[in-house]
C-alpha cells in the first residue's frame, strides 16, 4: 500500500474508533456495564456483544469496500475489550472480531487477536490500582533517567509505560504474521521508517482514544451519582430538620393534657410512640401517599385529643389510585400542623381540615385546607407560616426542581387551601432507585 495512503488510513482509522466508542457510550445498558468494575459473566459476555459487534462488521466493511481498510480496528478492538473487561472478556472479544476474518481465510486473526485480548487482560488483572487503566495516554515522560529511577523506587514499572509498551509488542507480532503469511492476517505495513513509525503511534492512540471517550462518560456518571448521594444528603437533612419542630410541638399537646385529662394524654403517648417509630425509619425518604395518610392520621389523633372532637374535624377526599402514588416522607404533616395552628387554634368555634388527593395529567394534587381564619393578602406561599411551611417548600425545590409547585390561596376569615402538584411516582416505576428516579424527573423538566 502506498504510504500517503497509510497515513490517512491512520488518521481515518483514528476517527473510526472515536466514532464507535462515541456510539456505544450513547446505549443506556453499556453505560451501566461500563461503570461497574465487577462484572457478572452474563455481564462480560454483554459488553463483548455490545462492542464487538461494530467492530466485527468493520472487517466485512474491509473486505467488501476497495481500500477502505480504515474500518478494520479488530486488533484494536481486542486490545481496548481486554483492558476494560480482563482476560475473559479479552479472548472472547478475540474470537468475535476474528470471525469475519476467519471466514475470508485469515485464519491467523484469531490467535493474534485473542492474545491481545488476553495480554491486554492479565495487565489490567496485574494492575495496582483499576483506576489506572482509565488515565492511560501514550503522552507520558519517556526520559530514560526518569523512568529507571522510577522503576528502581517503585521495583516495577508503572502500569501505564507497561501497557504502552505492550500494545507496541503486540503490533510488532502482529506486523511480522502479517510479513510471514499476507494473505492469512491483515496489518498496515510500509518499509519507509517515518510511516512505521505512524504505524505504531496510530495503535497506541486508537486505544487511547477509544478509552479517553469511554473515561469520559465514567467520569459523568460519576458525577451524576455524587450528585444523586448530596440530593439523598439533602433530602435527609431537611427531614431530620422537621422532626425536633415537629416534636416539640407534639410534647407541648401533651403536657397540657397530663393534669386535666389524664386519659387522653395516655392516648395521645400512645400516638406519640407510633409517631417516633415511624420517625426512626431514616431511610424512608418516599413513602405511598397511603402510608403518608396513616401517619397523619396518628397527628391528628393527638391534635383532635387537644382540641376536642367537637371543635376539629377532619374530612379526606381521596382517589384510591393516587394512594400508591410515592411522596416525600413527613411532607403533608407541616401543612397540617399549619392548618391546626395558624388556621383556628385561635377560634371559638368548630373547624374543619379538608384532605384530597387525585391524579391529573400524569401529576399528583394533594391539597389541604381548611375554613379557618385564613392569612392577609400580602402573604403568598413563599412567606410560609414557620419553619414547617418553609421546610416543605426547599424540600419541593431540592427534590423536584421545576417538575412540583405548591400554591397557597387564602382569604381572611374564610381558610387556607394549600395545593401540592407533583410528579406521579411509583414503586414500579423507581427500579429500586427512588433518588435516580427523582434525578432524572429533575433532568427532564430542566
Amino acid at each position: 500500500m502506498d504510504s500517503r495512503l497509510i497515513l490517512v488510513t491512520l488518521l481515518i482509522r483514528l476517527g473510526v474508533a472515536a466514532a464507535i466508542s462515541s456510539v456505544l457510550v450513547r446505549a443506556r445498558r453499556f453505560r451501566v456495564l461500563l461503570f461497574r468494575e465487577e462484572r457478572t459473566l452474563s455481564e462480560k459476555l454483554e459488553i463483548v456483544f455490545i462492542v464487538g459487534t461494530p467492530i466485527a462488521l468493520g472487517v466485512f466493511v474491509r473486505h467488501a469496500v476497495r481500500n477502505f481498510v480504515a474500518a478494520d480496528i479488530a486488533f484494536e478492538g481486542a486490545i481496548l475489550l481486554g483492558v476494560i473487561g480482563g482476560r475473559l472478556v479479552g479472548v472472547a472479544a478475540g474470537i468475535l472480531v476474528a470471525l469475519p476474518s476467519l471466514l475470508l481465510g485469515e485464519w491467523l486473526a484469531m490467535p493474534m487477536y485473542v492474545l491481545a485480548g488476553f495480554a491486554a487482560g492479565f495487565l489490567r488483572h496485574i494492575a495496582p490500582e483499576r483506576e489506572a487503566i482509565w488515565s492511560f495516554s501514550p503522552l507520558f515522560d519517556l526520559s530514560i533517567y526518569h523512568w529507571i529511577r522510577r522503576s528502581i523506587r517503585k521495583s516495577f514499572i508503572d502500569w501505564q509505560t507497561s501497557f504502552f509498551f505492550l500494545i507496541l509488542a503486540l503490533e510488532f507480532i502482529h506486523i511480522q504474521l502479517h510479513l510471514e503469511w499476507p494473505r492469512r492476517i491483515f496489518a498496515l505495513y510500509s518499509p519507509n521508517l517515518w510511516v512505521k513509525f505512524a504505524i505504531y503511534a496510530g495503535t497506541v492512540m486508537a486505544v487511547a482514544i477509544a478509552l479517553k471517550v469511554l473515561n469520559n462518560v465514567r467520569i459523568e456518571m460519576k458525577l451524576e451519582q455524587q450528585e444523586r448521594l448530596l440530593l439523598q444528603a439533602r433530602m435527609e437533612a431537611l427531614q431530620s430538620q422537621i422532626n425536633p419542630h415537629f416534636l416539640f410541638n407534639t410534647l407541648n399537646s401533651i403536657s397540657s393534657l397530663v393534669r386535666a385529662d389524664p386519659d387522653s394524654a395516655r392516648v395521645m403517648i400512645v400516638k406519640l410512640g407510633n409517631i417516633l417509630r415511624r420517625l426512626l425509619r431514616k431511610g424512608d425518604s418516599f413513602v405511598p401517599l397511603r402510608e403518608e395518610l396513616e401517619f397523619l392520621d396518628d397527628y391528628l389523633d393527638i391534635e383532635v385529643a387537644r382540641f376536642g372532637h367537637d371543635k376539629l374535624k377532619v374530612v379526606k377526599e381521596l382517589e384510591p389510585k393516587s394512594l400508591d402514588d410515592l411522596v416525600p416522607s413527613m411532607i403533608l404533616q407541616p401543612l397540617v400542623e399549619n392548618a391546626v395552628k395558624h388556621g383556628f387554634s385561635a377560634k371559638v368555634e368548630s373547624g374543619s381540615i379538608y384532605l384530597r388527593s387525585r391524579r391529573a395529567d400524569q401529576r399528583l394534587v394533594i391539597e389541604v385546607e381548611d375554613d379557618g381564619v385564613g392569612m392577609p393578602a400580602e402573604r403568598g406561599a413563599s412567606s410560609g407560616t414557620g419553619i414547617g411551611m418553609q421546610n416543605v417548600t426547599e424540600r419541593l425545590q431540592v427534590l423536584y426542581g421545576d417538575a412540583a409547585e405548591m400554591t397557597v390561596e387564602s382569604e381572611p376569615n374564610r381558610g387556607t387551601l394549600v395545593r401540592l402538584v407533583l410528579p406521579v411516582l411509583t414503586a414500579d416505576d423507581m427500579g429500586g432507585s427512588v433518588v435516580g428516579a427523582i434525578y432524572e424527573e429533575r433532568g427532564r423538566t430542566g
